[in-house]
């Protein structure tokens, strides 16, 4: 075995073993498959989450027993429909979109993959925004919290998610290794020093307990935090 390989050099690997794992887990969905081909024709930026990250996520809410899910980061609402999925009956989902062209892409995927109505708020603005209008509305607190939009905004994300929790709120938060540019101190990305922020607010928050995990697939190397509201 060559020890020398670098992580770049894996990269067609990856690719090739999501798209074994997906063959093997995730049932073929025209409908998800619809929502992608949407998002691309409108021109969307190709940030949704994976098929199997989404049935991870989808499952996670499960496991939950979640009713209540708040989504930071819309997009086309691929993620949406693996959260609607997963809900109850009587569960619902509220979901932050700055561009409201991209919510409105949302709207029509959501629609097409007959998500009941009401089931899914999407808001548009200013997430950091809207976050401060739910905590000022009295919005009761979120089982589930999905955090997945700019990342130079993740510190205050953190800040908002943990006043719409409660004990036992689950909170993930997506792409946080950044191809392993987490680690550097010196670099000047914005959404490099908001993630590194974001760890250090989760080290001294005595409120939640979390770990990460680094992941790799279709989507390259990067990784999620998970954590549980005490």
């Amino acid at each position: 075995m060559n020890t020398n390989i670098q992580p770049q050099d894996l990269s067609n690997t990856w690719a090739k073993v999501d798209q074994y794992l997906e063959q093997k887990l995730i049932k073929q969905d025209s409908t998800l498959e619809n929502a992608l081909d949407a998002n691309e024709v409108a021109g969307l930026p190709s940030y949704d989450v994976s098929p199997l990250q989404g049935k991870l996520l989808n499952l996670l809410i499960r496991m939950r027993g979640a009713k209540r899910v708040l989504e930071i980061g819309t997009l086309g609402g691929y993620s949406a429909i693996w959260i609607a999925r997963a809900l109850p009956q009587d569960g619902n989902l509220t979901t932050l979109e700055l561009d409201p062209r991209y919510a409105e892409v949302a709207r029509n995927n959501l629609r097409h993959a007959n998500v009941p109505d009401g089931q899914v708020q999407i808001r548009v603005g200013d997430a950091r925004v809207q976050l401060t209008q739910l905590v000022e509305e009295g919005a009761e607190a979120f089982d589930f919290i999905f955090i997945d939009a700019d990342k130079p905004s993740n510190p205050a994300y953190l800040e908002a998610a943990l006043r719409l929790s409660k004990p036992g709120t689950v909170i993930l938060a997506d792409n946080v290794v950044r191809n392993g540019e987490v680690i550097d101190e010196t670099s000047e990305d914005a959404r490099v020093k908001g993630i590194r922020e974001f760890f250090e607010k989760l080290q001294k928050e005595q409120k939640i307990e979390s770990t990460a995990l680094q992941t790799v697939g279709i989507k390259g190397y990067d990784g999620f935090m998970i954590g549980i509201v005490n």
